[in-house]
């Protein structure tokens, strides 16, 4: 027995040290953590369990002759702040992170488990793609993976983390996972490199131009999240996981209030200008309303006119969007259109209820938006919403304009709760446009079409600038005070949290993709 114990810890040894001392130092000199050291610092202490460790490829008529263990990917199970997680950790020491069969394999396995068990998968990608040794195999090997991360979207969070390169065929896993995170400097992601852009359109590009984390965050919308260094972006994982269930069938979390759930919110009554024309910053509206100013910005880089994110309400996790004034006044365009309905479908999945701050005065005009689909991406919203189960409230602060406003989680698309301030505005359009139309021909006529034009104006804003013909009809629930906006959404989430609702039986729905 003893000599075969010797003999175990012998090959484990050979496992922890899979990577060459050469590679090693590489990985540290570009001033990477390893695999391991990934792991460890991520998970909480001890908790890790790994699986596979001693597993090697048999490719052996591919020409490769080595067969270190764990064949270049670590798989396992740990916990982080005490609850359940499955993560895998591709180790660039070994085959450069390259995938083969039984890599794959590897990851196969772990995501089978997740599923079955209901805990979130966290992938931390460095690899350099298909082993390209293994041929065909390789490629459906990724094939495998791809499809288990189709059959886990929306039961299990699976997040992808990004911590070097991610290239060809691999960037579609982490493009299927519901977060991206990278790390500034040393993530990279794309399909083709570019050298090979180079060669193909004659476009000259940087790696960090072409994929490089802030070129996805701000131009793309393909990361989520990014972090300066790698031990930042891995915290940045973990706080993420404090505001998501394990699964589809958990509610969100909650956890003690830090927050005076009556606490009024004076603030608001002077955060609106004088001017329906000046901005003012949403996100300190966001901070105002939710326990101690936290929220959790999703695409903080892309998309600037829609505000999405994470913070909690009295303790329970929320998922908040919000129209942005700062940026183009708030209206929707296709990027910000497509930003909410993914937060929005995501928080649907995962049972995380949704508050909505409206300020819209409607999509953006234009021969680019429409030749691009506005029609096609603003449905992706309206889609969205309509389908969303979890408890809604809307809080209309100022435009509630045309279509925009309806999509933006109105009461007759959905909304459990709909409340606005004095100083809402539901209207069909702006005072100027609707003045413009309708009065179009008496002001051809007037004398002085300036002055008759701001004498309809201002007859059109008392009229229908105002939040009280809609509250008349009920499409509003209540008309309230700034200050109070806390205290409604603090008890439209304590009356809904029993809400149930069921979407029709079906295969799937269309969504306008």
């Amino acid at each position: 027995m003893h000599e075969k114990l010797d003999d175990l810890r012998q090959r484990r040894e050979e496992a922890y040290h899979a990577g060459s001392p050469r590679s090693v130092e590489r990985q540290h000199e570009k001033g990477k953590m390893l695999a391991r050291e990934r792991i460890e610092y991520f998970l909480d202490p001890a908790s890790f369990q790994e699986l596979d460790l001693l597993a090697r490829h048999r490719a052996h008529t591919a020409g490769l002759d080595e067969r270190p263990y764990t064949d270049g990917v670590i798989t396992g199970w740990g916990t982080v702040d005490g609850r359940k997680v499955f993560v895998y950790a591709q180790d660039f020491t070994v085959f450069g992170g390259a995938l083969g069969e039984v890599f794959a394999e590897k990851i196969h396995k772990l995501m089978d488990l997740a599923l079955k068990v209901g805990a979130p998968v966290i992938g931390l990608n460095d690899g350099a793609g298909a082993r390209i040794q293994e041929g065909v195999v390789s490629l459906a090997s990724y094939g495998g993976i791809f499809y288990r991360n189709v059959l886990s979207s929306g039961v299990i969070p699976q997040i992808s983390v990004i911590l070097g390169p991610c290239a060809g065929g691999a960037v579609y896993s982490p493009a299927m996972t519901d977060f991206i995170f990278m790390v500034t400097e040393s993530s990279h992601m794309f399909i083709t490199g570019p050298d090979v852009v180079k060669t193909v359109t004659g476009e000259e590009v940087t790696l960090e131009q072409l994929g490089g984390a802030m070129s996805h965050a701000s131009k793309s919308g393909v990361a989520t999240f990014v972090s300066p260094d790698e031990k930042a972006c891995l915290d940045d994982v973990r706080y993420l996981l404090s505001f998501l269930p394990s699964n589809n069938l958990e509610d969100a979390p909650v956890s003690e209030p830090t927050d005076d759930p009556e606490r009024l919110c004076e603030m608001l009554r002077d955060i609106l200008p004088a001017s329906p024309n000046q901005p003012y910053d949403m996100k300190k509206v966001i901070a105002e309303v939710v326990d101690d100013g936290e929220f959790f910005e999703y695409f903080p880089h892309w998309a600037k006119n829609i505000v999405c994110g994470f913070s909690r309400v009295n303790g329970r996790a929320v998922g908040v969007v919000g129209n942005q004034p700062m940026m183009f006044a708030g209206v929707l365009d296709i990027d910000s259109a497509e930003k909410a309905a993914r937060f929005v479908r995501t928080c649907d999945a995962f049972n995380i209820p949704l508050i909505t701050f409206v300020d819209v005065p409607g999509f953006l005009p234009g021969v680019d938006q429409e030749y691009g689909g506005i029609i096609r991406h603003g449905a992706k919203l309206l889609y969205a919403y309509c389908e969303a189960t979890v408890p809604r409230i809307q809080i209309i602060t100022r435009k509630a304009y045309g279509g925009a406003y309806v999509v933006m989680d109105s009461k007759s698309i959905g909304s459990d709760l709909s409340y606005a301030w004095p100083t809402a505005e539901l209207a069909v359009m702006g005072p100027q446009g609707a003045v413009e139309i309708v009065y179009r021909r008496e002001l051809q006529q007037a004398a002085d079409p300036v002055a008759r034009r701001a004498e309809l104006v201002e007859e059109y804003t008392q009229k229908y600038a105002n939040p009280y013909a809609a509250a008349e009809r009920g499409y509003i629930d209540d008309v309230i005070d700034p200050a109070e906006t806390r205290q409604k959404i603090v008890a439209g989430l304590a009356l809904l949290a029993t809400k149930r609702e069921e979407l029709p039986k079906r295969k799937h729905g269309n969504m306008p993709l």
